[in-house]
């Protein structure tokens, strides 16, 4: 073989489920060898589309797709100004993909890159909502039946939102909902569930944000009877002070890291024990390059992974959250949204869960495809999601 180069960059846009999904496909000099990598940006994806093809493309062609590290340090300082996330998406997607393609030149799964594996597969977490705690109950069980013994336990969405919230005229449009109100039925929630299912299913809350910092304290020592495998979000990166507050005052486990674009905004919380579990989303911090690097840090502070994995993250990227959740030996947990039947379609070769388990497979590289044609059946909405247009009572705009 001749001396392999990038010979085409692109941006591939589909939403089986409604969800906008931002896939790159880096193709190179021998047609058969491509990678495939996820930008998804749900909110912002025609802005991380351009970066990609404007900005990300003319840069990387004819370039050595091995040279994974010199292409992620060298794209993250052409643009100058980095760390944000339309540019680490972008970023993230071209890692992705130059992983896949290193994989299926070495014919392994990117797992065994990695290391090899530390686990046969990656236990996940499903999402149990309701409008009651009856129903919360019901759908845990459900999870139960079906062999989860991780389950995030909401009640109405995040922050609780409520039809009865009491507006002033003129209130502006926006998904309202009453952050003191969510704050004192979390704990009545969890009393309820460890009643009736007792201690032997790890169950988790998203609090998103939702509550002012002294509150989420409180709610965090108020949650500690119920054992909760992790409290996460309870407070927004630009208030991580907080989290040293908590850590004094309270044993619930806290799981961080979402919305982080900054190597900043995760090193002084890792370094000071103040976390549990570092949540960030894979495409937001720019790939599988900065991820083995992020767990390695958590590793020598005793933070355990749980990687981001809603469904605004395409199944290629959940791929490599799976490569990387069976070959860390600080793994916690895995989000899991579900693949459905459409995105199975679209993409082959998804991971598969089975009793609780999400299992890689072996096929080199990601092991994971698109289906092109029908990709383009499936088009991007640019309307934006009504959640993050969150307000409080009285009409304030708050972090979603």
């Amino acid at each position: 073989m001749s001396q392999l180069t990038i010979r085409d960059v692109r941006a591939i846009l589909t939403a089986p489920e409604g969800i906008p999904l931002v896939v790159v496909k880096i193709e190179t000099s021998e047609p058969e060898i491509y990678g495939l990598g996820c930008a998804t940006f749900t909110q912002r994806f025609l802005t991380v589309r351009s970066a990609i093809e404007d900005y990300m493309k003319p840069f990387l062609i004819g370039k050595d797709p091995q040279r994974i590290e010199d292409v992620w340090q060298s794209s993250m300082n052409s643009a100058y100004w980095r760390n944000g996330p339309v540019l680490n998406n972008a970023i993230s997607g071209v890692d992705m993909a130059l992983w896949d393609i290193k994989g299926k030149l070495a014919n392994m799964p990117v797992y065994q890159l990695l290391g090899g594996k530390c686990r046969e597969a990656a236990a996940v977490y499903r999402h149990a909502d309701g409008r009651d705690e009856a129903e919360v109950e019901d759908n845990v069980r459900a999870y139960m039946d079906q062999g989860y013994r991780y389950i995030r336990c909401q009640m109405g969405g995040y922050g609780g939102r409520s039809k009865d919230v009491h507006r002033p005229d003129g209130a502006l449009p926006g998904a309202y909902f009453d952050p003191d109100a969510y704050a004192r039925s979390v704990p009545r929630l969890f009393e309820y569930l460890r009643s009736k299912v007792g201690f032997d299913v790890e169950l988790l809350h998203d609090v998103h944000e939702r509550v002012s910092p002294i509150e989420a304290v409180r709610l965090a020592k108020n949650l500690e009877p119920y054992r909760l495998f992790f409290l996460e979000d309870a407070l927004p990166p630009e208030q991580v002070q907080w989290f040293e507050m908590m850590r004094h005052q309270t044993s619930t486990p806290i799981a961080m890291g979402e919305l982080f674009n900054n190597p900043q905004e995760w090193v002084p919380l890792i370094s000071h024990r103040l976390i549990d579990f570092i949540r960030v989303h894979i495409s937001q911090i720019g790939g599988i390059t900065p991820a083995k690097k992020l767990a390695a840090l958590c590793e020598a502070f005793g933070v355990r992974t749980a990687w981001h994995g809603p469904g605004d993250v395409s199944p290629v990227g959940h791929a490599a959250n799976v490569h990387l959740d069976v070959s860390l030996p600080n793994f916690g947990v895995q989000e899991w949204s579900g693949i459905s039947d459409k995105l199975l379609e679209v993409f082959p070769g998804c991971p598969e869960v089975r009793n609780g388990y999400v299992y890689p497979n072996d096929k080199p590289g990601l092991g994971i495809d698109i289906d092109e044609n029908l990709a383009a059946k499936y088009p991007c909405s640019t309307e934006l999601p009504q959640w993050t247009l969150a307000r409080t009572p009285d009409g304030t705009s708050v972090r979603p």
